[in-house]
């Protein structure tokens, strides 16, 4: 029986301690059954022992991600590490998890751990399914309707990564068990969409006709040669017979995955749109898709454009740059940049170069929509082409187009558009202007007329002012200049006569 029991919930982790034992054979009975269900009773079987919230939603669905995937994170290692006491030498601790995955994980970190999950142990299977019904009353913390929507939440976020996964899944398992009844539909057609759809449209093989054809056909593009080579196929399959409850369940399943592919393509022409509006030089850039998360991951348009190149360039790879600057490894070339077609088209050795380029002009796209009035793509386009020279270059050697021109020749493309559209509204204005507009116009202009008048004679008045001013001032500079020399030129004169009259006077008294 499990001493403690981990709980991974969508607000964070808790950690129960067990207070009664119980035993697997006791715990089919109907009272202990009961019992789980019964709050007060249940509730003297555990004790919380600790519980460690997730700091944002961004935290919550990389942690469930990583659970999904029976992965131990550093948060979970560092929680239990804290929380759970060291064995006596005797005796391991025992912990009850819900996924085998994430058990041996948790059991590789922690070799004085021994872990059970309900594949192992009933006992530990109705104890978690207990905490989960009794999830909000056992986490005092909580208030009313916090789990229920982190669970809302983070199921969104989480089902967005999984529906994909979720279509491909079905898809292959429609074509397994479809391929017993009719094995040679499988290599004729390849997309899963399509395939589903031509199961549910066929069903028993033995059904479709030649006067079927044209009904057919309208699946395939109206590609009348697929179809035909569907009949032909369908009278010579080799596949065995199909009973009416498996082939229920093939066509539930073939339902579902066409129900989950047009949910896809609704999803993505939704995207498309938006990001028209949007960002629209970033998604002609680096595409819908690509530019949804990195805005997505930046938390809006604005943040991402105040991001530099650098930043941008490894927007989704955090834990890996962090786990590079702990270590003194690597640090990674690009994040969310490397689904771009780009970094595909590039070789190995050139990965990390375009992944710079690209991010460069991922930022540069991303200010323009963001402070742009006007939605316009020639930006993006040049920005693409440039990216597409850029990767010709590395390949061959060809001289890129240099920045300045093409910005140059976008710049010059949307003035363009601008003038055109000024024009049009002009011509559109003048044939609807009525009289009285006109008559406004020129009262309008009058006044304007005779206020500039007005500003002129003012000036005029002003600079004669001034002129007269600076004739007065230099006047009487002039002036103050010749009295300055005529004082001076006495002075000298009063200096000589008294020199003359010294010298005079030095002569009589020597004689």
């Amino acid at each position: 029986m499990a001493d403690y029991l981990l709980f991974e919930g969508p607000m964070g982790y808790s950690l129960f301690k067990v207070a009664l034992q119980g035993d697997t054979v006791g715990s089919r009975l109907k009272e202990v059954q009961d019992g789980l269900d019964d709050l007060a009773r249940f509730g003297k079987m555990v004790q919380l022992s600790s519980f460690l919230p997730f700091e944002n939603n961004k935290q919550a669905l990389s942690e469930i991600n990583d659970i999904s995937e029976g992965v131990a994170s550093d948060t979970l290692v560092s929680f239990l590490e804290l929380n759970i006491p060291k064995p006596s030498q005797k005796k391991k601790v025992v912990l009850g998890v819900s996924d085998k995955a994430l058990a041996q994980s948790i059991k590789s970190a922690f070799p004085f751990v021994d872990c059970e999950t309900g594949d192992t142990s009933e006992v530990v299977q109705d104890m978690l399914r207990g905490i989960r019904l009794h999830a909000t009353k056992l986490l005092k913390q909580l208030r009313e309707g916090d789990m229920a929507t982190a669970q809302l939440g983070l199921g969104h976020a989480y089902s967005r990564a999984k529906l994909d996964k979720a279509i491909n899944t079905f898809s292959m398992r429609v074509r397994e068990w479809y391929s017993w009844h009719f094995p040679e539909l499988y290599k004729i057609v390849s997309e899963n969409q399509r395939y589903a759809q031509i199961a549910l449209f066929v069903q028993d093989k033995k059904t479709l006709t030649d006067e079927k054809l044209h009904d057919l056909a309208a699946l395939v593009d109206d590609d009348e040669g697929v179809a035909q080579s569907i009949i032909d196929a369908a009278k010579h399959s080799m596949g065995q017979e199909i009973s009416e409850t498996d082939m229920e369940n093939v066509t539930s399943f073939a339902g579902r995955v066409v129900s989950l592919s047009k949910y896809r393509k609704s999803l993505h022409a939704y995207l498309v749109s938006k990001m028209s509006v949007v960002a629209p030089n970033l998604a002609a850039l680096i595409g819908e898709v690509v530019g949804a998360r990195l805005i997505s991951h930046a938390g809006s348009l604005t943040n991402l454009s105040k991001y530099p190149a650098s930043t941008v360039q490894i927007l989704g790879a955090e834990k890996a740059l962090f786990r590079a600057l702990k270590t003194k490894g690597n640090t990674p070339k690009y994040g969310l940049l490397y689904h771009s077609s780009f970094i595909g088209k590039a070789g190995p050795k050139n990965k990390g170069r375009i992944s710079r380029f690209l991010a460069n002009k991922c930022s540069i796209a991303s200010r323009i929509d963001n402070f742009s009035e006007e939605p316009s793509t020639k930006f993006g386009e040049v920005l693409k082409k440039q990216v597409e020279e850029r990767l010709d270059f590395y390949a061959t050697g060809a001289a890129p187009t240099k920045n300045e021109v093409a910005m140059k020749n976008a710049m010059d493309s949307v003035l363009a558009d601008i003038d055109i559209d000024g024009e049009e509204s002009d011509e559109e204005m003048k044939d609807a202007e009525p009289e009285s507009d006109k008559e406004e116009k020129k009262e309008k202009k009058e006044k304007k007329d005779k206020k500039e008048k007005k500003d002129k004679k003012e000036k005029k008045e002003k600079k004669e002012k001034k002129e007269k001013k600076e004739k007065k001032d230099k006047g009487e500079k002039e002036e103050k200049k010749k009295k300055r020399k005529s004082d001076a030129g006495k002075g000298e004169t009063e200096k000589k006569k008294k020199r003359k009259h010294d010298t005079d006077g030095e002569h009589q008294r020597r004689r």
